[in-house]
C-alpha cells in the first residue's frame, strides 16, 4: 500500500471522527470511549501495514 493511500485512510478516519464527535450528541465517556477504540483499530492497522506484527508473530517467549 503506497503511502499516499495510508495517509488518505487516516485523514478520512479523523474527518469522520471529528464529524461524529461534533454533530452527534452523545456523553463524554461515550465520545472518549469511541475515540479510543478508533485510535486504536488504526495504530494496529498502521503497524500491520508497515510490517511490525508480521514480525512479532516469529518471537518466541
Amino acid at each position: 500500500m503506497s503511502l499516499l493511500t495510508i495517509l488518505i485512510v487516516i485523514l478520512v478516519a479523523g474527518v469522520i471522527l471529528w464529524l461524529v464527535n461534533t454533530y452527534i450528541p452523545m456523553q463524554r465517556t461515550i465520545k472518549g470511549i469511541l475515540n479510543a477504540v478508533v485510535i486504536i483499530i488504526l495504530v494496529i492497522w498502521l503497524l500491520k501495514e508497515f510490517g511490525v506484527l508480521d514480525s512479532l508473530q516469529n518471537v518466541r517467549i
